[in-house]
This record gives C-alpha cells, structure tokens and sequence, in this order.
C-alpha cells in the first residue's frame, strides 16, 4: 500500500526518432536502456501533430490540436493561434490544485501569450518562453549577405540561393551546454525534495536532438561514418506520393550518400548525448532514494526523418520517423512485472490521464486521451482503441493532413494532394502508396469512417459540404457504426 501520491518527472525530448532506443539499435543509449528494463515501454506511441507547439500542448491538455487551439508554430506571425485556449485546463493547474508542488526546468514552446508559472508551474529554467520568435522578416533577410548560385556548397550544407545556407550537421558545444544548465537547475531541485512528504512533479524538457545535429565531439567516438547503412527506405522516388514530399527531397539531394550518413552518425551521437543527461536525472533520483515512489515518463514532441523517403526534420510528412516516439515509463511502486513492452496502440493524448489518475485526480477534467494505468497493473484493458489519430494544420506554411492509424494500415487524408493508404504490416518503411489499389477500396472507405467520427468527437474544422472543400473520397456519412467491417484488424 502506497503511502502517498507518487511523485511525478517529465522528461520530455526534441525530435527523437522511436527506434532510437529500440534494444538493437546502433544508438548508444545506455540509460535507457537500463530504464526501459525498469519500467514499460509503449512501442507504438504517436503524437498527434510531428511539430513542437501543437504535439505539446496535446500533452499538456489530453486533447488534440482542435480542441486545445495550438494548431502551428505560435512564435512567428505564420502563427494560428498564440496559445492553449483560456479555458482548457493544463496538467499544471490540474495537478498544482491537488497540492502537488510544480517544477518546470527547460523547454516550453506551447504559447506565445504564457509561460509555465501562468499554467501552475514555480520556473527554474525556462527555454522556448511566450517571448521566443523563430521567424524573419523580409526586411531582415534583405540584410543577409548574397550567396550565389554558383558558390561552392560547403559538407553538411545545404545551399539555399536567396536564403541563408543551413548547417545540418557538425560538432560544438553549444547545445550541450544550454540543456546541461536546464539539467543541473533540474538536479538542483531535486536535491532540495528528497526531505519533502509532499508529493511533487518536475517538467525536464531538452532542446536535444532537434536539428542541427551540433554536438561535442566525445559523443561522436561511439561511431563510424563509414560502417552506418542508409536507412532502407533512403531510395524512395515518392512516385504517386503527394508533390510536397517530393519539392522537400529536391533540396535535401545536395547531400551525398557519405554526408547523409554523417548526418545519421550525428544524429545518433546527439541522442547518446541527451541519454547521458538523461542519466544525470536518473543518478540524481537515485542518490536521493527517490526512485521507488516517482514516476518517471520518458518521451519525446515528435520524431525526425533522418533520410528516410530522402527526407529531414518533420512537420510535413506522415511517415513512422516523423509521428512515432519514445514513450518509457518507470514507477517501481505502481508497476508490476517491469520490464514489458507494450504494443497496442497509444498517443500522445493518453498520458495526461494517466498522470492525472495515478495521481488521483482522475475524471476532474474530460479529455479525449485514455488512462494508461491498466497497463500498469498487466491487466488487458478492455476495449482498447481501435485507431489513434492525427491532425495537422500546416507548419510555417499552411496545408492540411489527417492520419488514421490501426494495427496494420494509415490511412493519409491530404486534400490537396494524393491520399496515402499503408500496409504497415507488409511495407513498414511506407514505400508502396495503396490508395488507388482496387482490392484496398473497403479498407480505405473503413479507414475514412473512423476518420470521421473521430472528427465529430474531437471538433475538427475539416467538415465541410461545400464542393471546394470536399475532397475526401468518402464523407462524413461513412462513419455509421453499424457499416464498418473488422476484418482489417486481423
């Protein structure tokens, strides 16, 4: 029987891929890996937007982009919205008036209107505030040296006639050193708390590994360039796959086979860099004989395409590097059998009830994720969901996609473009686009009908009768219950 509520720690990560820290990865990542064997790990875990502003505040709300109002990136004027509705509740305030003491350390990069304290947080350490601007003007470029089209194109850039070239890979200490401070005001906290009885909750967010890939050298000595393969799914030409992609990879073909698998040495090293801060937490909890009564959540915003399909970073693509990430939970008190690993279906809207419920704050504030605690407890819950889904709004430039994602196949609604339609099962690297394929119509149409009604519960604005608006191949009227076929579950 527990004596208290458990303590609860964040530790939420930029842009990391999901199979980083799968166990036969050749990412070094030894604290993980020791904490995934500690804990649950959910394999198959999406966020609801792969872009930093609405994937986080889905986390901090339970609820998805429609519903909580962040649609893009609120720090520049592409912005949507500038923040979390008013009145939609965020784990800070919820868990701060069930008396737990709130501690955020690092990066926020949800609102442009409040920072962490507005939302029940006391700040050690904030990065990515209300007041950050990541945009330029055209005025400020018109002050950007010209680069010519014919300059010479230096390893690791891209060339970007009439922008500035951009850096993707290389080493420094720059990044180290601003989320080694968020870590060591983190730890300096938590020293602090290891005489408390009151239960607490600490928010531990890096910068790390979001691009560029800038990271001190001794992180690169556990790799070799030269023995990394190209991801399997590097050569793909998009054929019958929406032009975007396609006006994306054309930039990201300057790179050789040599510096694309530079980029992944990098990448790689950048995340063995955040596993040892990481560490640092975990030592800390440790040495203050915090670890059996806290529960600590391991995940990342979104992931990162790292050359997959011929394409970097995220925000504009649908595809398992970009919308699958790490989700690790340790809680030695409320976890039986630790060390499992979970495959059913999760997203990123199901962790904010599950903090609140082992919390006991459960069933206060609706919100459209489900609990994950049945999980804890190595009980099969029943009626576990069928599908996750994802909304997005376009990043600094405005498009519109919808995902559906069951057991085996993602259905991609992109209005403007050509669907997608997958066999996870039998394609995992996403390479063969079905949507036209006439023995997969009763699939997409089932997959359209789930699409649907999950915009009907989530107040999704992409209903619409008017014939501009109605590019679906199936509308609304589709997701009557009582129609669907299982079979494709199987």
């Amino acid at each position: 029987m527990r004596k208290k509520r458990p303590n609860v720690l964040i530790f939420m990560t930029d842009q990391q891929q999901e199979r980083v820290i799968h166990d036969h990865h050749p990412c070094y990542t030894p604290n993980l890996s020791r904490f995934k064997k500690e804990g649950l790990c959910f394999n198959r875990t999406y966020t609801t937007m792969a872009h930093c502003c609405p994937s986080r505040a889905s986390f901090f709300t339970g609820k998805y982009p429609s519903e909580h109002g962040v649609l893009n990136n609120v720090s520049n004027e592409a912005a949507l919205s500038k923040g979390i509705k008013k009145d939609i509740p965020t784990i800070g305030e919820l868990l701060n008036a069930a008396n737990y003491d709130m501690y955020f350390s690092g990066k926020w990069h949800l609102s442009s209107e409040e920072n962490p304290f507005d939302r029940g947080w006391k700040e050690l350490k904030v990065t990515a505030s209300k007041d950050a601007y990541m945009s330029t003007s055209i005025e400020e470029w018109s002050e950007v040296p010209h680069i010519s089209e014919n300059a010479r194109r230096e390893r690791g850039h891209l060339h970007r006639p009439g922008w500035k070239d951009y850096k993707l890979y290389g080493t420094g200490d720059g990044a180290y050193n601003s989320d080694l401070d968020v870590i060591e005001k983190a730890t300096m906290q938590l020293d602090k708390l290891k005489q408390t009885n009151d239960p607490w909750c600490m928010y531990v967010g890096l910068f790390g590994p979001h691009d560029p890939f800038i990271v001190p050298e001794k992180y690169l000595a556990h790799y070799d360039a030269k023995e990394i393969n190209l991801p399997d799914n590097y050569r793909d030409t998009l054929q019958n796959k929406p032009g975007y992609y396609k006006r994306m990879k054309k930039q990201w073909d300057q790179l050789t086979e040599e510096e694309v698998k530079e980029s992944i040495m990098h990448y790689w090293a950048y995340n063995t860099m955040v596993d040892d801060l990481f560490g640092k937490i975990l030592d800390t909890l440790e040495r203050n004989n915090q670890v059996d009564d806290t529960l600590v959540l391991f995940l990342s915003d979104h992931g990162e395409s790292l050359g997959a399909h011929g394409l970097y970073l995220k925000g504009a693509s649908p595809f398992e590097e970009t919308y699958r990430i790490p989700c690790v939970i340790r809680w030695p008190e409320g976890i039986e059998k630790p060390g499992r690993d979970i495959n059913e279906l999760v997203s990123m809207i199901d962790l904010a009830p599950t903090l609140l419920e082992v919390a006991n704050v459960a069933g206060k504030e609706k919100m459209s994720g489900v609990s994950l605690v049945p999980f804890f407890r190595n009980e099969e819950p029943e009626a576990w969901k069928e599908a996750v889904f994802t909304q997005c709004n376009g990043v600094e430039i405005y498009y519109t996609q919808r995902m559906v994602i069951t057991n085996r196949y993602k259905l991609v609604y992109t209005p403007v473009d050509t669907d997608e339609l997958y066999d996870l099962l039998e394609d995992p690297g996403e390479m063969k686009n079905l949507i036209e394929e006439p023995a997969y119509s009763k699939i997409k149409k089932q997959l359209f009908s789930y699409m649907w009604e999950n915009a009907a519960r989530s107040n999704d604005r992409i209903f619409s009768h008017y014939p501009t608006a109605t590019m679906a191949d199936y509308g609304p009227t589709v997701g009557v219950r009582k129609e669907r076929e299982r079979s494709f579950h199987n």
